[in-house]
């Protein structure tokens, strides 16, 4: 029988996470630069799928207390999430609505339109500040990277830069606008659970989140200076092939749920596509059964995250880190930054930003109160120390739907993803300064109490 309330730390538990770690990361690296074999890409070697099937079975063979039935409903209980069920629905109309959108001919003609729109050489920090903005209206990552990348991947095939650079600045917008919106369920978590109101934390994280925003921008414009990209000459489109873009860009910006948004898409495409002679009803219904199958993988590596997380929490895991970290945060300063590694090492284990946060939560909440940091910047530190290691872990479903639609490992991405370490930076300076003015505050008022005592000697 399972006790649900009954866990002893266990550091043994976070076994499987060594495992995959080991498996994939040490056999991509392996085989990429230490070994590589001519033709093969070093982290296509060992598939994802495989690292974590390995990974749960590591975790099948801990705790035997448990019967191999037990740890089944374990991990359909995981599985069972409310956010995980919701991304594995958006993966299917992500699919869907890239495939159709490719063969419609709506990536092309969207990219030549935005081309020819765009100043030369800018079109990398151009992608970068429209995810931002279409990220922060849409709510989620995933949703917007879908509607991104494609685009991306045609600009990328026209110039001379590289694609995972192009693919990176989507990711980097994407998560951005994840982090700071209003309908994020990210943001709708971090703020829930620590009982502020949204606009607080939106106030608190935007001082983190904008200087990154700002610097990551200036960055691609210098690069794009430095880089001279061959793009010449009038690019052809079909603006009707690209309106369906601009209308899904649109009903994003307005705040229209992610689900509606792709599904609204997916339909106008086909019809466009229809009238303009680019699909037939056997093409357009075997372009969408085929982005489908395109995120097959990511879905398995969904449901085995989920799997392996639930059995790693069950078996002590995740209370081993929170031990760990209620032992070494000694000062505000330290509390703060043991709310963002917990949070960013739930993300590991988890591969889920919310999910990341809704079991961090109640932690970050206590060292809050015991290290005397404010809920709004709890909230703040939650949200944004997940929307970092989501956005740079290659196994997770930002780089991975990314990886899909681009057709390159997502590993590929991660030296591209400047955004998230600049950010990492801006958390860091932020920390130190909140907590030397915490420091400094109650010097004065200690002064203060001093001197009161002085005069009514």
């Amino acid at each position: 029988m399972i006790n649900e309330n009954k866990r002893n730390a266990n550091p043994w538990a976070l076994l499987p996470i060594a495992v995959f770690l080991f498996l994939y990361l040490g056999n991509g690296i392996y085989f990429e630069y230490i070994n590589p074999i001519k033709g093969q890409m070093g982290f296509y070697v060992v598939s994802v799928v495989l690292a974590f099937s390995i990974s749960l079975a590591v975790a099948f063979a801990q705790n035997r207390k448990y019967s191999f039935e037990d740890k089944i409903h374990i991990c359909a209980m995981g599985v069972a999430d409310d956010n995980i069920i919701t991304m594995l629905f958006i993966f299917i109309l992500a699919g869907a609505f890239s495939g159709i959108a490719s063969a419609a001919g709506g990536a092309t003609s969207t990219a030549n339109m935005l081309l020819n729109v765009i100043p030369n050489n800018f079109e990398v920090p151009g992608l970068f500040f429209i995810a931002c903005l279409i990220s922060m209206a849409m709510g989620t990552s995933v949703g917007s990277i879908t509607v991104l990348v494609p685009i991306a991947v045609a600009i990328a095939a026209n110039g001379s830069s590289s694609l995972a650079l192009y693919v990176g600045a989507v990711i980097g917008g994407s998560m951005f606008g994840d982090n700071l919106s209003f309908i994020s369920d990210t943001t709708i978590a971090a703020t829930k659970t620590q009982g502020v109101a949204m606009k607080d934390k939106f106030k608190t994280n935007i001082k983190i989140a904008l200087p990154a925003a700002t610097i990551t921008f200036f960055l691609l414009v210098v690069y794009s200076f430095m880089n001279k990209s061959n793009l010449a000459g009038n690019f052809k489109f079909n603006i009707w092939q690209a309106l369906p873009y601009f209308i899904v860009l649109l009903l994003s910006i307005i705040g229209m749920n992610v689900f509606v948004v792709l599904s609204i898409g997916i339909l106008l495409f086909g019809l466009v596509g229809v009238l303009t002679g680019s699909l037939n009803y056997v093409i357009a219904l075997s372009s969408i059964g085929n982005g489908i199958s395109n995120m097959f993988e990511t879905m398995i590596v969904t449901i085995l995250v989920a799997s392996v997380t639930a059995l790693i929490r069950n078996n002590g895991g995740f209370d081993a880190i929170l031990n760990f970290i209620k032992k070494r945060a000694k000062s505000k300063i330290g509390g703060m930054f043991g709310i963002s590694f917990l949070t960013a090492f739930m993300d590991i284990a988890t591969a889920n930003n919310t999910v990341a946060i809704v079991v961090a939560a109640p932690i970050a909440k206590e060292i809050g109160e015991e290290y005397g940091v404010e809920s709004t910047k709890v909230a703040s530190l939650l949200d944004v120390s997940s929307c970092i290691m989501q956005g740079i872990i290659p196994y997770g479903a930002q780089l991975l739907v990314a990886s899909s639609i681009a057709k390159i490992p997502s590993f590929y991405f991660i030296p591209y993803l400047i955004y998230p370490f600049v950010l990492i930076i801006f958390v860091i300076f932020s920390i130190i300064f909140d907590g030397k003015k915490f420091r400094n505050t109650t010097q004065i008022k200690q002064s203060r109490h001093n001197q009161i005592l002085d005069t009514d000697m």
